[in-house]
């Protein structure tokens, strides 16, 4: 002889999306916040051209103060790993 299983679905009462509904609005914060970060790197990249384009030697000394930082941020990790390996001495 065979059982059955009798499966019950929970559902929200009318008008209720419960869950449902938050699970909607976080979806519509995110896409919110993907929009905004295209917004942003959309303005920042319109100011870079602008910055290339108007004054190039401005723009190239932005560059070299990228790099510069960039540089120094390396160099001072590879003196905490030096650090570090030491033994903190």
């Amino acid at each position: 002889m065979r059982s059955s299983a009798i499966i019950y679905s929970a559902r929200p009462a009318a008008g209720d999306d419960g869950a449902a509904g938050q699970g909607n609005q976080r979806q519509g914060e995110a896409a919110m916040a993907v929009n905004a970060k295209k917004i942003v790197v959309y303005a920042l990249v319109v100011f870079a051209l602008y910055v290339i384009i108007t004054d190039p030697a401005k723009a190239a000394d932005y560059v070299q103060i990228g790099f510069q930082g960039i540089s120094d941020a390396a160099g001072a990790i590879g003196d905490f790993m030096t650090w570090a390996a030491n033994g903190g001495k």
